[in-house]
């Protein structure tokens, strides 16, 4: 699948299932050979880390970024919508339109997200998440602005089982500022 995002690539694993249950390759080494420093956001860049996030029905993650990581999500079952933004544009130049993609995606499929471009995602029904990630953990390289950023213009659906659509958030993605104040700082050092 093709994305308006330079350095995004979208696929889809192949399932193995017979009565016993099912298989599906998420990764191998010779997928990510050439991890370019504009995809990882640095030179010799390797998957180093390994998450998994569980969300409920109506939870939004997002939108978050890295200068300096490239993300593979794969989603091993439920249902998401997978909003990503290009950020890159708009921290060289403040009057820049961000490129933003965002598509429903089901069990087996996986995006990979290089540096500088913005992801999230809605759940719309209980669902895992797999994510392989070009960084060890440590805080100083987590970025994000407001998932309802009027200058991203995400088009987020009403988010499922919530009373008034709204989706459920955390703290930390309830306050982040504008995409505009976040590459402000960013450009200021």
């Amino acid at each position: 699948m093709t994305s308006p995002i330079p350095g995004v690539r979208w696929g889809c694993s192949v399932r193995h299932a017979d009565e016993r249950g099912a298989l599906a390759e998420l990764w191998r080494a010779s997928d990510l050979t050439d991890l370019a420093v504009d995809r990882a956001g640095r030179e010799g860049a390797s998957i180093v880390q390994a998450n998994v996030s569980v969300s409920a029905q109506g939870v939004l993650r997002g939108l978050h970024l890295h200068r300096r990581q490239l993300d593979r999500w794969h989603l091993v079952s439920g249902r998401a919508y997978v909003a990503l933004v290009d950020a890159r544009p708009t921290f060289a130049d403040a009057m820049a339109t961000p490129i933003v993609e965002s598509r429903e995606a089901s069990p087996d499929e996986w995006v990979e997200i290089p540096a500088g471009v913005a992801h999230g995602f809605l759940a719309l029904e209980p669902l895992t998440l797999v994510y392989l990630v070009t960084n060890q953990y440590d805080g100083t390289d987590e970025l994000g602005f407001a998932w309802d950023d009027p200058d991203a213009a995400v088009p987020w659906p009403p988010a499922p089982g919530t009373p008034d659509g709204r989706p459920i958030v955390s703290a930390r993605d309830a306050t982040n500022p504008s995409l505009r104040e976040l590459a402000s700082r960013v450009r200021a050092g």
